[in-house]
């Protein structure tokens, strides 16, 4: 390893099956590092930087092959007039008739251009979020390579969680492990975490800076960020040192460079001070001829856990827990704002070209707030509130709709649904009962946005928060219609803590939620259990806890048992009609593409 090496990282967004266009902002990058004063011997992007990540069935349209990447990458870095550098791209690849996740490592300019290490990545991870293995191959080796400055290993996002890997990769000489990822944020971390952020962010510096420590070598952590899709990538990039220190970390959400200096005497002092390597690379052979004998297990019956064991959230009172445990539903509110604002940028601008949204004003404080982060993201001109009355709504309703309007400096449309409504009951010649009539207005509302976004084209933004949702509290095809929706994975007492922060009118937080569709309605009155109960049993539901185990946290089991039977209930109104499965290209089963593709 020289004496030092000079690397940054371009923390880049990525356009979904945009190769050329990801291609070129990978030229901006180079041309960015350039003027530096102290260029970098090595640029790092994350994984699948030429492509997009989430692009499921489209994986073979994107794929290339190594050779056609480098050829790519060597003409932007001539465009750039970027100095001598290696590069670490990450790229759906196509070898031998075969679909990989890869990372490409090369040498661009100078008098000895070239690829010199392909890294496929082995750990697909086909769980939540991610269903990897269905698109395309596992990758099978690890190991390290040489470069002009020293031997490196790469790892693609999910291997580096498997530990095996950087030991694996370290005992094989590396001396900086380089690992590109595209690590979706999910969680709001408490307030007392160390790292800010979302909760993934310091799992993953936690995650690196173990590797580091344990095995005495540096990790270059290249994050993407943007949004694919709904889910937001986190970005952070980090730079950690043999020794556990964070050299350089990247901004959360934003578009940035990040630049660190390595040091070869920095990996002798850290193997030094703490030999857990050297210690392993002793006992390797003796762990591996012992893993080969088998011995007998023994253990005493009396050991094991008792029937009545219990596993569950932590309740007041419980062994361990003196103090209340945290608040399972504890929203950060200056991260929430960041996420959702970037996340509606991306979905409305860049993904759908749209210059402005239409947001339904309710008078309620979840159209409030989607509002407020509309104006945030896309300025007060480009935001239209969209009042929609029926003869027998509130008239309160429809005057804190003003009221949200005038505090956010927001123009205003006004389409009374009455004679539509009333129309439409006197052409079927019923009278419609209120269930049936508030149907009728749900969807004339949204028949009304629609309309309205193709003349001012502007892209109407959902309000339903994750409690509706989940307890089927919405009118199928009409309050759940909008194609982009920045609430809907917050439960109703964290669009009320989002909407505090964001500056929502308090007369519209504290009112009691309703939908406006029958006079005196209450959502609440309706579901029979409040907002409360029913966020914090069903974020145990969602973990899997059984109604019992819930219950000892202080939930009622009636109250629980109700929530249950809606949230079991309404699975259908999540998901897209039912459609006869005939053909081997069914849509959405075997044909599958992203909504943003």
């Amino acid at each position: 390893m020289i004496d030092s090496i000079r690397v940054a990282i371009g923390q880049m967004r990525s356009r979904k099956g945009d190769y050329a266009g990801n291609l070129e902002r990978i030229g901006g990058v180079f041309a960015q590092v350039s003027q530096l004063t102290d260029p970098p011997n090595l640029v790092v992007f994350p994984e699948t930087a030429v492509s997009g990540y989430f692009v499921q069935g489209g994986v073979a349209e994107v794929a290339v092959g190594a050779g056609t990447l480098f050829r790519d990458l060597a003409l932007q870095h001539e465009l750039s007039g970027a100095p001598v550098m290696d590069v670490v791209v990450g790229f759906y690849e196509r070898f031998e008739n075969r679909l990989f996740n890869s990372a490409l490592y090369a040498s661009l300019g100078g008098v000895t251009p070239g690829i010199r290490h392909v890294h496929r990545k082995v750990f697909l991870p086909t769980y939540g979020l991610f269903d990897e293995k269905r698109f395309v191959e596992e990758g099978n080796e690890i190991h390290a390579f040489d470069t002009p400055w020293g031997r490196a290993a790469i790892a693609v996002c999910e291997d580096i969680w498997h530990s095996i890997v950087p030991t694996l990769a370290a005992l094989d000489g590396a001396q900086v492990i380089i690992v590109p990822s595209a690590a979706p944020a999910r969680g709001f971390s408490s307030p007392d975490t160390e790292v800010s952020g979302p909760t993934t962010v310091a799992r993953w510096e936690d995650l690196v800076r173990q590797v580091a420590m344990e095995h005495g070598i540096y990790v270059i952590l290249a994050q993407r960020v943007g949004s694919e899709g709904g889910k937001t990538f986190q970005g952070s990039s980090t730079v950690v040192g043999p020794d556990g220190a964070v050299l350089a970390r990247g901004p959360v959400f934003e578009d940035a460079v990040v630049t660190a200096r390595l040091s070869p005497s920095s990996i002798a002092r850290a193997r030094a001070a703490q030999p857990l390597l050297g210690d392993l690379e002793a006992k390797l052979a003796n762990l591996l001829e012992a893993r080969a004998v088998k011995a007998a297990v023994q253990f005493d019956e009396a050991d094991l856990p008792s029937a009545t064991h219990r596993c569950g959230p932590p309740a007041r009172g419980d062994v361990g827990h003196e103090v209340d445990p945290p608040d399972p539903l504890h929203l950060d509110a200056s991260l929430a704002e960041k996420w959702l604002v970037s996340f509606l940028r991306d979905e409305v601008t860049t993904r759908r070209a749209f210059p402005r949204v239409l947001v339904g004003l309710s008078g309620g404080v979840d159209s409030a707030t989607t509002a407020a982060l509309a104006v945030r993201a896309f300025g007060p001109d480009n935001v239209i509130g969209v009042c929609m009355p029926y003869r027998t709504s509130s008239e309160e309703s429809l005057a804190h709709a003003g009221v949200v309007a005038d505090e956010l400096g927001i123009k205003t449309e006004t389409v009374d649904i009455t004679e539509a409504v009333d129309g439409y009951a006197k052409a079927v010649g019923d009278d419609l009962d209120a269930t049936r009539r508030g149907n009728v207005m749900a969807r004339v509302r949204m028949i009304t946005l629609f309309d309205l976004s193709a003349k001012l084209h502007a892209l109407p933004l959902g309000t339903g928060n994750k409690t509706e949702r989940l307890l089927g509290y919405f009118t199928w095809h009409a309050d759940d219609t909008p194609p982009v929706n920045p609430l809907g994975d917050l439960f109703k007492s964290q669009v009320r803590t989002l909407a505090r922060h964001l500056g929502v009118p308090q007369v519209v937080i504290d009112k009691p939620a309703t939908a406006d569709l029958v006079p005196g309605q209450t959502d609440e009155g309706d579901l029979g259990v409040s907002y409360d109960e029913a966020d914090r049993a069903l974020h145990w539901m969602l973990l899997g806890y059984a109604d019992e185990v819930i219950a000892s946290c202080g939930l009622a089991p009636d109250k629980i048992a109700l929530v249950r039977k809606r949230f079991a209930g309404t699975h259908w109104k999540r998901h897209l009609p039912t459609v006869a499965v005939v053909s081997d290209t069914a849509i959405g089963e075997s044909f599958l593409r992203p909504v943003d593709y």
